[in-house]
């Protein structure tokens, strides 16, 4: 078997980013991940789409409702894990963040001004809050005020490449970059 993985870790850290730019492209395997935040007593965990990324200030945005839980959350706690899966690469990341809200201003009427005749506009449009009870879904729709940006600032990036030729692990921070055990 030839091994044509990369071995440089700048390259790795490169195509890292190159693959998360890609990632809010449907059908890309890190266009949905599952952020973990805590209320400060125990760990909470959800998928969330990334609808942006931008690589040269090292951020990604998704969308959510400022009803949700997660959303007191970050208020409190800002730290984040999102960890992402991609079979065909066979790389796992788990990205360390720094989380913030926004809920007005031109960041979110923009992101609205985007998404507000497509499908996924629902998601952002019921009375209720998330998690509420409900009799039966309704088509029932309120308005744009509960639709918020879920904005990450990554702090770090632990890559895991799961390889028949042996398992590599490296991280990526302001500290730079350094092969891990796996």
């Amino acid at each position: 078997m030839v091994d044509s993985r990369l071995h440089d870790l700048a390259a790795i850290e490169a195509a890292v980013w190159r693959e998360l730019a890609a990632a809010p492209q449907p059908g890309h395997a890190w266009r949905q991940g599952v952020l973990a935040t805590t209320d400060g007593r125990a760990a909470d965990a959800r998928t969330v789409v990334l609808r942006e990324v931008d690589p040269e200030a090292r951020s990604l945005l998704s969308f959510t409702d400022a009803r949700s839980p997660k959303v007191r959350q970050v208020e409190t706690h800002p730290q984040g894990m999102l960890v992402l899966w991609s079979e065909p690469l066979g790389w796992q990341l788990r990205l360390a963040v720094r989380l913030g809200v926004e809920t007005a201003g031109l960041l979110v009427s923009s992101r609205w001004a985007r998404l507000k005749m497509t499908p996924a506009a629902h998601d952002y449009l019921s009375p209720m809050p998330p998690g509420s009870p409900i009799e039966h879904p309704t088509p029932e729709r309120g308005t744009r005020e509960h639709f918020a940006v879920l904005a990450m600032a990554v702090e770090s990036i632990d890559w895991l490449e799961l390889h028949a030729l042996g398992h590599r692990r490296a991280r990526f921070d302001a500290a730079g970059r350094r092969w891990l055990a796996p």
